[in-house]
């Protein structure tokens, strides 16, 4: 209950600033809303994926998307394993940073701070899928081909960068 309230309480306080990032371009609307749900997980570092793509994030990392099947059969980043995949045999992955992705980031947020206290080296990319497509990151599909559709919520969710397709 206490988690709740905790959550009301902050999304009411940063609904003002959501909505003026819905007045800016789409990468700041993007941070500003990753902004909002990293209050959740504060203790978890992150990692940008302009700087993922640059090769400056945790060396070796086993990247996890932990969206829902429906959302990576449509794609994924290139090499990343399903968190029941990560889960069902995390012991081969043992010793290597973890950088868990989701659309926005918060679902990835909440895994990654679950895997720290585990004892898990996790990191979260900022703004997930949907900021990796404006660092120009490439996607592929379940059978390992380039593509450049990404799987959304909703049109609201729509803020892949042109250039990527969206999907709902």
């Amino acid at each position: 209950m206490r988690s709740l309230r905790l959550t009301s309480l902050l999304l009411a306080l940063v609904a003002p600033l959501r909505a003026l990032a819905q007045d800016q371009p789409v990468p700041a609307r993007i941070a500003a809303e990753y902004a909002v749900w990293h209050l959740q997980f504060a203790s978890v570092p992150d990692v940008s994926a302009a700087d993922l793509l640059a090769g400056r994030g945790p060396a070796g990392a086993v990247l996890v998307d932990v969206r829902e099947p429906a959302e990576r059969a449509v794609s994924t980043l290139p090499g990343a394993v399903s968190r029941e995949v990560y889960l069902a045999d995390d012991a081969r992955y043992a010793g290597r940073p973890v950088v868990v992705y989701c659309t926005i980031g918060y679902r990835s947020g909440l895994f990654a701070a679950e895997l720290r206290a585990a004892g898990v080296d996790a990191t979260n990319l900022a703004g997930s899928v949907l900021a990796w497509t404006w660092a120009g990151g490439p996607l592929v599909d379940p059978t390992g081909a380039p593509t450049r559709r990404v799987h959304v919520y909703g049109p609201s969710w729509d803020l892949v960068a042109p250039g990527y397709e969206a999907t709902w």
